[in-house]
């Protein structure tokens, strides 16, 4: 695999729930990313943080418990994820500055290799803060990526209408099929 090339079925969600679709469903086989540091790459390369950030196995093990704690509190209760998420959090701090533009912010991290992590982790509250409702798995069965519904209307279901949606549509008519 290259770093040009991301094999995910699903990219470009916010960095929180990219950070999560870095493990997918594949013929019923679980894929991950984020297995290495060439997936790392990849990871970061997609997300426009590979000049900033290492590949390293410090970044890695970084992002990897962010991944988790995410995925406890999107997947399971905010009551069990809250903590993980903060613990992420923890590593980093907004700091305001003022630019030749007008008011800015600036990340800061004790440690840089923090700084993909925490920036996911900073991304989910930045969801939380817009549109909770609207952070979502998809409705298929088997598929384990997840989306942020930027719909109109807010009636998103499937993480790509083209494969999980179009497999749910030739289920249901192939189980109508099979009635008649």
């Amino acid at each position: 695999m290259s770093a040009t090339s991301d094999p995910r079925p699903l990219t470009g969600e916010p960095l929180s729930l990219d950070l999560l679709n870095t493990r997918w469903s594949r013929e019923g086989v679980t894929q991950d990313l984020l297995t290495d540091t060439e997936g790392l790459a990849v990871w970061l390369a997609s997300n426009g943080l590979a000049g900033e950030y290492a590949s390293d196995t410090e970044v890695l093990r970084h992002l990897l418990q962010a991944r988790d704690a995410l995925k406890a509190v999107v997947d399971g209760s905010p009551e069990e994820g809250a903590p993980l998420v903060d613990a992420v959090l923890a590593h980093g701090r907004i700091r305001p500055t003022l630019t030749a533009g007008g008011p800015g912010e600036r990340a800061e991290f004790g440690d840089p290799a923090w700084g993909p992590a925490w920036l996911a982790a900073r991304n989910y509250l930045e969801l939380l803060a817009t549109a909770p409702d609207r952070i979502r798995g998809c409705a298929h069965e088997s598929c384990v990526l997840h989306f942020f519904d930027t719909s109109r209307n807010g009636t998103r279901r499937w993480c790509s209408m083209a494969a999980c949606g179009n497999r749910a549509k030739a289920s249901r008519h192939y189980a109508r099929s099979k009635e008649t």
